[in-house]
C-alpha cells in the first residue's frame, strides 16, 4: 500500500487543475458504455480530499443513465478529470488517474467494474 500524499492533477490544456489527498494504492476500470470510452483508471475518494486549483466554473459536466453521477471534464481540451456521485449518502470523487502527474499508472493493482451489466 501506498503512502498518503498530496497528488496534483490537471486537465490536458491545464484549465482544470486540482490536488487530491490520499494513500494510491488501487484503481477500477469500468466497462460501462461512458468509461470504456474514455478509458479511465478511477481511485475513487471522499470528496473532501479533492481540492480544485480554478475555478468549478471552469468545468462542465455531462450526466446520463439515470444522472447520478457527474462526469467532470475541461470544455476547452476536453479531458474528464474526475466523477462525482455519493455513495451510501458520502460525497465521493471518481478521479481519473491518467490526469495526476507523478502517478505511476503501471504499478497499480486494477480492479475491474462491470458497469455495462447494471
Amino acid at each position: 500500500m501506498s503512502e498518503a500524499k498530496t497528488w496534483l492533477g490537471s486537465c490536458h490544456c491545464g484549465r482544470i487543475a486540482f490536488e487530491v489527498e490520499g494513500a494510491l494504492d488501487r484503481v477500477v476500470e469500468c466497462n460501462c458504455s461512458i468509461c470504456r470510452r474514455k478509458g479511465a483508471k478511477m481511485w475513487f475518494v471522499p470528496r473532501t480530499q479533492l481540492h480544485l486549483l480554478t475555478p468549478e466554473t471552469d468545468m462542465s459536466t455531462y450526466t446520463f443513465n439515470a444522472h447520478r453521477i457527474k462526469h467532470r471534464f475541461c470544455p476547452v481540451c476536453g479531458i474528464h478529470v474526475f466523477g462525482e456521485a455519493d455513495k451510501d449518502g458520502v460525497p465521493m470523487a471518481a478521479v481519473d488517474v491518467r490526469c495526476l502527474e507523478d502517478a505511476d499508472l503501471e504499478a497499480l493493482p486494477v480492479r475491474h467494474f462491470d458497469g455495462k451489466s447494471l
